[in-house]
């Protein structure tokens, strides 16, 4: 059985979904491709799972280093999942580039374009922990988040990334 709950963050209320396996969902409400690792059978829950995801958004959103990531229960294509392993590589604070990540994977023997990875990272069903947030665009563009470009630069600064080269679609730079 999956269940769900919900998290108040400072960016907006998210939907956390998961079971005794680990967390398979982390969205911003109404964020593109929501709820889609949700199964048709769910209920409303507070497992403990749950709350240690609060507690690691709680330190995350406050600035502090949060720790371990609470145990993740990804489901994807066999493609996404070795994105969204990358993505977990990244460093808090660290950007790289959807081209980076498709040499990274051409590098271990899978050939990918930079615009299929941006098609994973785009569907990576669990926001922040997996952190698609750091992945930036070639010519430093704050493209390709879910959650909306403000999020991405919120979350971006808030873990004390570099964000003075960076700009918003439409060529406003980022703050």
């Amino acid at each position: 059985m999956q269940y769900v709950s919900s998290y108040q963050s400072p960016l907006g209320p998210v939907t956390l979904a998961g079971d005794e396996a680990g967390l398979a969902g982390l969205w911003f409400d109404g964020q593109k491709y929501f709820g889609s690792t949700l199964a048709p059978e769910r209920t409303e829950g507070d497992l403990p799972l749950f709350r240690e995801t609060r507690l690691w958004l709680d330190r995350f959103f406050a600035g502090q280093d949060p720790g371990p990531r609470p145990p993740l229960a990804l489901r994807g294509t066999p493609f996404q999942l070795a994105v969204w392993a990358l993505l977990l590589e990244i460093p808090r604070g660290g950007t790289v580039t959807y081209g980076q990540l498709a040499a990274r994977l051409a590098a271990a023997g899978r050939r990918a374009s930079a615009q299929a990875v941006g098609g994973a990272v785009g569907r990576n069903p669990v926001s922040i922990l997996v952190p698609c947030h750091r992945v930036v665009g070639a010519n430093g563009s704050l493209t390709g988040y879910a959650g909306g470009v403000g999020k991405k630069l919120r979350l971006l600064s808030l873990e004390g990334a570099s964000v003075s080269g960076l700009s918003a679609p439409g060529g406003g730079a980022a703050r």
